[in-house]
């Protein structure tokens, strides 16, 4: 029998508990760093470190084991334990991910104010940049704008010193100091320029001009776009049409249609053409334009339907557009042309995804029996009870609560012919978690009850695992106590992990 950290008597009285023990007895290298990949955030999360750092050490995958351990120290400096974040760091074998939880741990220094420490650990880092740009960004936040300046100055790496720039800005802004935000984004294009790696120069620089919007400077946004567009048109990869569409895009909101329209017409992929036109539509339709929105969305769902395969070079990027052109016809009010476009595209999964949305667009729309109907075209059991499910959170949502449990009643039912077990048992938490929130807690347990001797059934222990580990929280969550039937069916999973 397997040493175990994890009591018997504690598994058979904690849910999460038991995950770790079925965990801790799977052989399997890959399998027990699934299991433990499950359990030991929630470990974290109950503020049990020591423990989760023991089953982090009983990993035998190296890099699995590595990144648990950054999880545990990251979380042992959050509770003011820095001396052992350090030492669970030192213990981390790959120097790349050693190198990750340097950084990660001296952040959560700095974003805490302990600026001092933050600075002595990036004092030993090879490279410290974004640990530099937490404190600059502390200090900025607690008004030593003096310090922070100072702090920014000794960063080497560009990419670094604009992304603590811009979070500077961007808590301005978000505090309402939109006029305090402008001088921090101004150096942070300046900062921008300086990056060498063309695709994320022009990253930076999009991402500075939709920052300059949300400051209310659109002439200085509209320059950003610019310079971001002129570094765009030299590329000659495929990172080029997506930077010039996003540019397009950029012009649009920042109040330029013209150099909107011109941007968009040196873009050559049908898809990212779709792409920025649909970004145009919800402009349009946000402004009170909605005819222009509606022709607009039009246009771009025709050019992405006349793309041709030998034209197509992502057809994931294609399909997960065409999902969203139909979404948002919903949303525009056309609603059967939606499920239309949605029931055409190539991918099974992004046509359930879409007519979910659209079902719950309906609901909304207090169209609920066209909602219904547009589930039963999901066929697929595990989407139809997560679609029903959706529709229930869009009924209680507008205040409906006999149909929001109708809905939710009818999910029920579905997921009883679920054939996989584990989608089966996510949609069962769910449904608990969901009749818990109308006050039902008995029907939330008897599911819940249930949804255990499922898991029982799951062949694979590291599933069992990761299921148990998600059912605690739906026991947590809705303060369902573990009954007596709860506790014999634990002793199972812990008398199988023991064999």
């Amino acid at each position: 029998m397997a040493e175990h950290f994890i009591s018997r008597d504690a598994a058979e009285g904690d849910l999460l508990a038991a995950a770790a023990y079925v965990g801790e007895g799977v052989r399997s290298s890959d399998g027990r760093a699934e299991a433990m990949g499950a359990v030991i955030p929630r470990y974290l999360a109950r503020g049990e470190v020591d423990l989760a750092a023991e089953l982090a050490n009983s990993v035998d995958d190296p890099y699995s084991r590595d990144k648990l351990l950054t999880l545990v120290a990251e979380e042992c400096a959050e509770r003011d334990d820095d001396e052992y974040a350090l030492q669970l760091v030192d213990a981390i074998e790959d120097h790349g991910l050693q190198a990750q939880a340097f950084e990660r741990v001296a952040l959560v220094e700095a974003g805490k104010g302990n600026v001092e420490r933050a600075a002595e650990i990036a004092d030993s880092m090879a490279h410290p940049d974004y640990v530099l740009g937490g404190i600059a960004v502390y200090q900025a936040g607690a008004g030593d704008i003096a310090a922070a300046e100072a702090t920014l100055e000794s960063i080497d790496f560009a990419t670094a010193k604009v992304s603590a720039l811009q979070q500077i800005a961007g808590r301005l802004i978000g505090n309402g100091d939109t006029e305090g935000s402008v001088k921090w984004l101004e150096s942070a294009q300046v900062a921008a320029g300086e990056i060498e790696h063309d695709e994320e120069r022009i990253r930076s620089l999009c991402e500075i001009g939709s920052s300059f919007v949300e400051a209310k400077r659109n002439d200085r946004s509209i320059e950003a776009f610019d310079a971001a567009r002129e570094s765009a048109e030299k590329l000659d990869n495929l990172h080029r049409d997506l930077f010039l569409a996003t540019c397009a895009l950029g012009f649009l909101v920042a109040g330029s249609g013209e150099l909107a329209d011109r941007t968009l017409d040196i873009v050559t992929d049908k898809t990212h053409i779709s792409s920025a036109l649909l970004g145009f539509a919800r402009h349009y339709w946000n402004s009170g334009d909605k005819d222009l929105a509606l022709d607009t969305l039009d246009e771009a769902y025709s050019i992405l339907a006349s793309q041709r395969e030998i034209e197509t070079r992502d057809s994931r990027a294609r399909n997960g557009l065409l999902a969203a052109v139909a979404v948002q016809f919903a949303g525009f009010g056309k609603s059967e042309r939606g499920v239309e476009i949605a029931s055409e595209n190539p991918d099974p999964n992004e046509t359930s995804g879409a007519l979910s949305q659209i079902s719950q667009i309906l609901i909304v729309q207090n169209e609920d029996d066209y909602a219904r109907e547009t589930v039963e075209q999901l066929g697929d059991d595990s989407n139809c009870a997560g679609a029903l499910i959706g529709l229930s959170v869009a009924a209680k949502d507008r205040g409906d609560d006999a149909t929001a449990l109708k809905f939710l009643d009818e999910a029920s039912l579905v997921a009883e012919s679920i054939p996989q077990l584990g989608a089966r048992s996510g949609v069962m938490n769910e449904l608990a978690l969901r009749y818990a929130a109308f006050g039902l807690s008995e029907k939330a347990s008897e599911i819940s009850s249930s949804n255990i001797e499922l898991i029982g059934a799951i062949r694979d222990s590291s599933g069992q695992a990761v299921m148990l580990a998600m059912l605690s929280d739906v026991y947590d969550r809705a303060k369902i106590a573990l009954s007596e039937s709860d506790r014999s069916q634990l002793g199972l999973f812990i008398r199988r992990a023991d064999l």
